[in-house]
């Protein structure tokens, strides 16, 4: 019986507590609620935009088995053009430009053919000084890969899902093997002086000071200006053989 009593008073107090501070919990309940609302619905928008922003995107893709150009005696696929034409939106889209405007969208087109054409052009260039790649590294890199995925069948659907075949995956990994050889080789990394490094700091130096940014020491961020040198001046370099070869190239642009 006390037992019951007890139960009974509980829920009286809780009925009557709830009552007392009605009106206060049901301001901040309806608060919570359109502040809720109002977060879907953001949520919506962002998501209807990066969705209508995805179609505008997919919008400049083409036949993935219409031929884009033709290097020398190698033809190139929509396929590899629908790559590297996702790879150079991405990079608009990191410096805060829109690759679906009409002007952006010749831009990227144009950017689009010449790495591919240049990337050809390369990669024969490294056929005929007898670069090659052994299957043992292309499964080592193929390895790599699937470790970023849990098991065999996730790999598998990916791979089905992107449209790509093994065979075509695996001629990608060998076409990058031999590249990363090539450059290595052929334009290996340039020196770079103090003073260089120096003067790149200072130019980041002004910009950070200039946004109210805090600029760490040129200890701390020697390597990373070193390493982006490098990098432009083997770009410029691969950039001007580019160039060279074309002069020698027979190059027919499809699209």
């Amino acid at each position: 019986m006390k037992k019951i009593m007890f139960t009974l008073i509980t829920g009286l107090m809780a009925v009557v507590l709830a009552a007392c501070g009605g009106n206060e919990e049901s301001k901040e309940a309806k608060n919570d609620d359109k502040a809720k609302t109002e977060e879907t619905d953001q949520q919506k928008e962002l998501q209807k935009q990066m969705d209508e922003m995805q179609k505008k995107l997919e919008a400049q893709q083409i036949d993935e088995k219409k031929t884009v150009a033709i290097v020398n005696d190698k033809e190139i696929l929509g396929s590899d053009y629908n790559s590297a034409l996702a790879y150079t939106q991405g990079q608009m889209q990191q410096m805060g430009q829109d690759p679906t405007s009409k002007e952006a969208a010749e831009q990227v087109k144009k950017q689009t053919i010449d790495s591919l054409v240049g990337q050809t052009l390369l990669l024969q260039e490294a056929d005929k000084k007898n670069y090659k790649v052994s299957e043992a590294d292309i499964n080592k890199q193929l390895d790599e890969i699937k470790k970023q995925f849990k098991t065999e069948k996730e790999f598998e659907a990916a791979l089905k899902k992107s449209g790509m075949e093994m065979k075509t995956l695996e001629t990608q990994i060998a076409d990058d093997i031999k590249f990363k050889q090539y450059v290595e080789k052929e334009v290996p990394a340039a020196k770079i002086t103090d003073e260089e490094i120096q003067k790149t700091y200072d130019q980041y130096a002004e910009q950070g000071k200039s946004t109210g940014q805090e600029v760490p020491k040129l200890e701390e961020v020697k390597p990373q200006i070193e390493q982006s040198l490098q990098q432009q001046k083997q770009q410029q370099k691969l950039a001007q053989q580019v160039e060279e070869l074309k002069k020698n190239a027979k190059i027919d642009i499809k699209i």
